[in-house]
Parts: structure tokens; sequence; C-alpha cells
């Protein structure tokens, strides 16, 4: 609808007037729109559209990662790639508001495509008739949904951020542009992007590289070109995670962080990006993040064990209704990160967290339950008595639950959401979209121009090899040495030897030989640590045991391997492969140092292994390309 893209800019009394439009059934067309619907305001909530059952439901977005026929919830490890009955039935039951799909439930573009046609089908069902938003986390680089060798993925955030000196906000619209019609091929409208927390912290472990940098103005207009690049092409963003994860050391799926700034560096550093984008974007939604923040709101609550707390932002009304829509504004639609996280999950049920969260003024719960088996719709039946049971006894007014539901339909109809997802034209359309030449062309331009030369003493960079030298490489893992060495031969004018000490592993004897026999050492490291998902490579499976290192011993590992390669003079080149911060540590025992903000595998296929920063890295080691970027952090 032209018209409300509009009007969702103007005074919120107009933006109040138009929920009461949306709700007695006034957007069928422009045309009804202005021929008088406007006038009846005492009507706004009186005679509402939805029921009261309905509007809770719009209000939920569920997880369909997982389900299983028979067994327990917590065993269930079957993926969802089609749509159970049980689940069409509770969603039309229920008239649910979205879902969110995960890398189970996105296999290939003809799976996905069937899945999500099955799922608008099911919305066709309810009785609202409301199509379902389907979500997904596809930022690029490390959180990407989408199978990597499928769909563009990218090099992430932190790389954009490298490029904007040279570049501005070229890579921030066009990967925006690219992920958005990719994902709308697919039948996906809704991602949880950009991620716009300003990284000021070094040791922040969930956010680092999702960050565009430490600059809340380069943070800011970057975000804002990511929003429209998105939304330009039919896709509803969702600003994360408000007001800011960018200092803390606690992830808050692990745990519940706090953030101690004054209340003048929260404006001027966390808060900038969101109050930016939301004054020139107006961005479909916005993601709370489950921190604590005493200096904006230090009201307390009561945990399950019946602790003593301050409230985590997604739940304080002081941070989501007085600051959020009151200060900056923000007249969309506010969703919660995952409730099923530990900052949440560890102090509340899933019923007193999503009572919580509406009553501070979010409008849509994430994954507020999990529903892995048939028995588990038992608890979503309940989870939904008790929700009208809350706005019948006064706990969620009645008036907000209708504002937050006609927001919600507002956001549908502006993107013209709609059930009739047809699997063969989508089909057609999407496989001449995901993946194509000209989008994977972007991505390859992207991670070479971010890569950043931090150091290059006495020319160490580029290399210049002869036939039969040899270059020992020291990785994370086996499938990144691969890489690496695979995209160095691909470049390489002349054959080269090579050998690899993988830091999950390695015989200590054998490495230190090999690099004392290489002629050059290129030595990659990947902070914070890998977790479990990033590993990957069955290889890696097969190390020696007796060799294996533990993720607290890799450093030390690394660090004695550099030590070995400095002992007896070789060429070394460091290359910080994610977040730059661990150039502190090993950069000084480096002749040269690069970072790449990535080390992403995209193809993984009979021992054949490439990523688009490996590529890019080799290409800047062998001088076939330069290293324009600039470090969008400060190495301390």
């Amino acid at each position: 609808m032209q018209l409300y893209t509009k009007i969702d800019k103007l005074l919120p009394l107009i933006y109040l007037a138009l929920e009461c439009v949306l709700l007695n059934k006034c957007f069928i067309s422009s045309v009804v729109f202005l021929s008088g619907c406007l006038m009846p305001l005492q009507s706004s909530f009186a005679k509402p559209t939805l029921s009261l059952e309905q509007q809770l439901g719009q209000k939920l977005i569920l997880d369909l990662r997982y389900f299983c026929q028979q067994g327990s919830s917590k065993q269930c490890r079957t993926p969802v790639t089609t749509l159970p009955d049980e689940l069409a039935a509770a969603i039309a039951k229920h008239n649910i508001g979205g879902v969110i799909l995960f890398s189970e439930n996105t296999q290939s573009i003809e799976q996905t495509i069937t899945l999500n046609s099955q799922l608008q089908a099911a919305a066709s069902k309810s009785s609202s008739k409301l199509p379902l938003f389907i979500s997904i986390d596809q930022e690029g680089g490390r959180v990407a949904r989408l199978p990597r060798d499928v769909a563009t993925s990218f090099t992430g955030n932190m790389s954009i951020g490298a490029t904007y000196k040279k570049y501005g906000i070229q890579y921030a619209t066009q990967t925006a542009t690219v992920i958005a019609k990719e994902l709308n091929s697919l039948g996906i409208n809704v991602n949880y992007a950009p991620t716009v927390d300003v990284n000021m912290n070094p040791d922040n472990p969930v956010i680092n590289v999702r960050s565009f940098g430490e600059n809340p103005a380069l943070v800011s207009k970057l975000g804002a070109a990511q929003v429209a690049g998105f939304e330009s092409n039919g896709v509803i963003t969702s600003l994360k995670h408000f007001p800011g994860h960018g200092d803390t050391n606690v992830d808050s799926h692990t745990g519940l962080p706090q953030v101690n700034h004054s209340k003048e560096d929260i404006y001027q550093q966390d808060l900038a990006p969101f109050k930016h984008i939301i004054a020139t974007q107006n961005p479909g939604m916005i993601m709370t993040a489950h921190i604590q923040y005493p200096q904006l709101d230090n009201s307390t609550f009561v945990s399950v064990d019946g602790k003593s707390m301050i409230k985590p932002a997604t739940m304080s009304r002081t941070i989501i209704t007085d600051i959020l829509r009151g200060e900056l504004n923000y007249q969309g639609v506010v969703v919660t990160d995952a409730l099923d996280m530990a900052g949440i999950s560890h102090f509340f049920t899933p019923t007193q967290a999503v009572i919580n969260t509406f009553a501070a003024g979010v409008d849509l719960a994430l994954m507020p339950i999990e529903i892995r088996t048939p028995a588990d719709l038992n608890a979503l039946d309940k989870l939904m008595d008790e929700l009208v049971a809350s706005v019948n006894n006064k706990q969620l007014s009645k008036d907000e639950v209708a504002q937050s539901a006609a927001r919600i339909t507002a956001l549908k109809n502006k993107f013209k959401l709609t059930t009739q997802l047809d699997p063969l034209s989508t089909l057609a359309k999407a496989k001449d979209i995901i993946g194509s030449q000209a989008h994977r062309k972007i991505e390859a331009e992207l991670a070479v121009n971010a890569i950043t030369e931090v150091k290059n003493n006495n020319n160490a960079l580029p290399l210049n090899l002869r036939k039969g030298q040899h270059i020992h490489i020291i990785m994370p893992d086996t499938r990144k040495c691969m890489a690496m060495q695979q995209a160095l031969s691909a470049i390489s004018t002349a054959a080269l030897k090579y050998s690899c000490s993988s830091l999950q592993g390695f015989d200590p004897v054998k490495a230190h030989s090999l690099i004392k026999n290489a002629d050059v050492v290129i030595a990659g490291n990947a902070t914070p640590n890998q977790s479990a998902v990033e590993i990957g490579g069955m290889d890696d499976l097969k190390d020696d045991p007796r060799f294996a290192l533990n993720t607290a011993e890799q450093p030390k590992a690394l660090s004695s391997l550099l030590d070995i390669a400095a002992s007896v003079n070789k060429k070394t080149i460091f290359i910080s492969l994610r977040a730059p911060y661990d150039i502190a540590q090993f950069g000084s025992r480096a002749n040269a140092v690069l970072a790449s903000y990535a080390y992403n595998i995209d193809s993984d296929k009979n021992n054949a292994v490439a990523g688009p920063a490996f590529t890019a890295l080799a290409k800047v080691l062998l001088g076939s390309a330069h290293a324009h970027g600039v470090l969008p952090v400060t190495i301390k």
C-alpha cells in the first residue's frame, strides 16, 4: 500500500488512526480509506475485526526447527523439512502470527519453497486468514541459515565496515539487496538483520564481527543502508539488539549480560544507530536484547528461584515503551530475541516471559514455547488460555493488545504479505536468483576489498614464491588448512609444497619439523573461540586423540608454533580470521599481519574446499589484489 508508506512517517495520531482503520478492515483499498474510514475514531477498539484470541495468536512467532511423532521433546532432532499436519493445524487454530526457520528447515531451494508454501497454506485456513511472517537469521557472515553452497552468504558486517573508507555504503547496500532478493524468492519475508550493535568490547563473545565496527556513526550509516536495501526488495528488517549488545562479555544465549554505561554514553553510543535508522528508514521491526541496562531502568523482578534481579530490556516498559516508542518515536513492530535463551529462560517460566514482554510493550514473542512433539501442542493451548486470562484479569491491557495486533497487521499489509505462494512459479524464479553469478561476484569483491593489511615489515607481502618452495599453514582446523592451500594453489603460477598444523590437534614434534623445513609460515586464528556448530569437517574428527587440544589450549599452541617459526627466522604471516582483536596477542611474532573478518567455507565437496575469504586472502598474499580494508575497531 503506497498510501501507508507515506503515512507511516507522520504524526503518531495519524498512526493510531490507521491502527483503527486496519482493525476495521479499512485497508482493503486506499479508495475505501480515503472515502471515510478515517472518520469514526470513537470505534477504535470497541469492535475490532480480530477477536482477542486472534490478536494474541498474531503476537507469537514459533520455532519449527524439530518435530518428532514420538519420544521426548528434549531428545527430538528430526528436522522439519515438510510441515507436519499437527503443526499446520496449530497454526490455523491459534491464528499464529509467524514462524522462524533455521538451517535444519532450509536444506534446498525446492524443499524450502515447498515448506513455506505449506506454512502459508496453513495460515490461510485460520479464522483470520492473515499471512505468516516467515522469518530467518540471514545476517551474512557468521550467521547464515541458508546453505552456503547454495545461497550467497558474504563475509559479514565487520568486513563491510572495513570497506567503508574507500567504498562508503556500497557493500552495505549491495549485500542487503542480494540477501533480500534471495530470501524473497524463497517466500521468506522477515530477516532478523541488520545487527547495529556498536562493538566496543574486544571480549564480546557473541557480537564481534557481526557488528560493522566500534564507531556509532559508521554503524548508523551502514545499518541504514542495509535497511533500505532489504526493505526496498520486499524483506522486512529487524534492527537488533535494542538497546545494544555491543559492550558485553556475556552471551545472552548463555547468561544475562549487564551494561553499566552512563546514561550519556548509552545515548551517544548504544542507542545512536537505532535513533538514526528509526528517523531515516523507519524499519519494519526492532528486536530487543535480553540485557540489563540499570542506567535506563533499575527496577527489579523476582526470578523463578526467588531472587530479586534488574529487569532485562526485553521486559522493561521504561526501555521499550518510554524510550523506544516515546523518545525515539518508533511506532513499528517490536520483537523479542528468542525467549528460550538463558538470559530469559533461566529466570522465567515461558508464560511469565511472554506476559512480561507484552506488558513492556513488545509486539511479537519469538520462540515463546518449545514444540517438538504432538504432546507439546497442549502446552501451546495452555499458553493461549493463559494469555487470554491475563487480558481478562488486566495483567495485560486489552487496548494495548489491540494496538499491537494493529501494528502487526499494518506491517503485513504494507509489505503485501500473502498466503498464496505458488511453489512452481516461485521455484523457477528462485533458481535464477539464488547464488547467481552476479551475486557471487559481489560476494567475492566484498571479501577481497575488506582484507586489511595491519602490518608489512620489510615488504614481506606479497609473497614471491618459486617452484617447489614449501608453505606451512597453521589453521584452527584441517578444513581451513585445505581451503587456504587450495586458494593459494588456484592463484599461484608456481607449483608449491604445502603442509598443515590444525589447532584442533597436531603432533608437536612433526609440526616443529615442518616449520623448520618451510620457506613461509602462514598462521590463521579465529576468535572468539569457535563453537561446535562452526567447526565442521569430518577430517577434524579423525585427528589423533593423543594430540587433541581443547579450545582453551589452542591459543597456547598457536603461540608455541609462532615462537618456533621466529626462532628459526621463518617469514611468517599472521591472519586474523574473525575478530581482529587477536592481532594484539599474535601480531608481534609475524612479519606481516592481515585481517579477513571471516573464514566461511561455502563449498566442501569431494575434498574441494573453498570460501570467499580464503580466495581473497590468497589474492592478497600472492599480490594479485591489494588490501584496501581499514580496521573498523581499535586494536589495543
